[in-house]
């Protein structure tokens, strides 16, 4: 399977790169910073670079699943601004049904034992992943916006248990998300922002 996925990455850069002018032409729709034969930005809080020799995460290339998701965000994106609010739930978009259970289960439901040790850290999470607490009225104990790709912005909402309701965690979309990424790519992206959420809480 791994083998699957890294054939996958570098077949989308393939297509990425196989036009002259792509660096530049990726460079504006991504958008990032031009880096020799390659682009530079920021991919879930840790600097990324794409080029034709692959996409590297803090220097390490990504041949797996965050591979595949960002090469589809880089396929997909294009030069129309990303539009914030309204959030959007990701069970709104058109074509997600068969994605929600997964979405809620990797995305949602790991950090719902966490969210005290989200709010201890939510400076760092802010600071790592490009975030803010100025979400408009989304209501929640707690909530917060983190950008883990240039155009896209997840917005995770906390609700902490009292006598009637237990903890949950909402996560919803900044409104536009699915003009930049496949349905799949999408909710690969929450799954592995939170992920990332997670391990600055160490």
């Amino acid at each position: 399977m791994k083998d699957n996925y890294a054939a996958i990455v570098q077949n989308n850069i393939g297509t990425l790169f196989a036009k002259p002018g792509a660096a530049a032409n990726l460079e504006a729709r991504l958008p990032g910073a031009a880096d020799g034969d390659g682009v530079s930005f920021s991919a879930f809080g840790e600097p990324c670079r794409i080029s034709p020799a692959g996409i590297f995460l803090s220097g390490v290339k990504q041949t797996g699943p965050v591979g595949i998701v960002i090469s589809l965000y880089a396929l997909g994106a294009d030069s129309r601004p990303m539009v914030m609010a309204p959030f959007k739930a990701f069970k709104d978009f058109p074509g997600s049904m068969p994605y929600v259970g997964a979405f809620a289960a990797y995305t949602q439901e790991p950090l719902v034992p966490h969210v005290e040790a989200v709010r201890e850290h939510l400076p760092r999470i802010l600071e790592t992943m490009g975030g803010s607490t100025d979400v408009g009225p989304v209501g929640g104990d707690l909530a917060f916006r983190v950008m883990p790709l240039p155009k896209i912005a997840l917005c995770y909402i906390f609700y902490e248990a009292d006598e009637d309701f237990p903890a949950s965690v909402t996560c919803i979309f900044s409104s536009n998300a699915v003009d930049f990424i496949p349905m799949d790519g999408l909710a690969d992206t929450g799954e592995y922002t939170t992920r990332r959420i997670l391990r600055l809480l160490g």
